[in-house]
């Protein structure tokens, strides 16, 4: 796994503490793509089930983990594709 998605997965792990965390590196799909760099790690996928989210609309849901990623979204990380559930959703 890269640097960047390695991040990704311990800061979600530290603020959510998810049942289910899926953190897919798809920089290789958008090469040649704005935002790609020849070394990836550009372009992610992730999909994240926590308690934390029980309760709250997708786009409070969005913000939280935004809020959590705000130096890789300001930095590395160019899209983020994210599916943030509740458990049983």
């Amino acid at each position: 796994m890269s640097q960047v998605a390695d991040t990704i997965r311990r800061k979600l792990q530290a603020a959510f503490a998810p049942q289910r965390l899926e953190v897919l590196d798809q920089s290789a799909q958008h090469a040649g793509h704005a935002g790609a760099r020849p070394g990836g790690e550009t372009h992610f996928d992730v999909v994240i089930v926590a308690s934390a989210f029980a309760g709250k609309n997708r786009i409070a849901r969005q913000r939280d983990v935004y809020a959590a990623l705000k130096e890789e979204l300001s930095g590395p990380v160019h899209a983020l594709s994210l599916k943030a559930l509740a458990p049983g959703e």
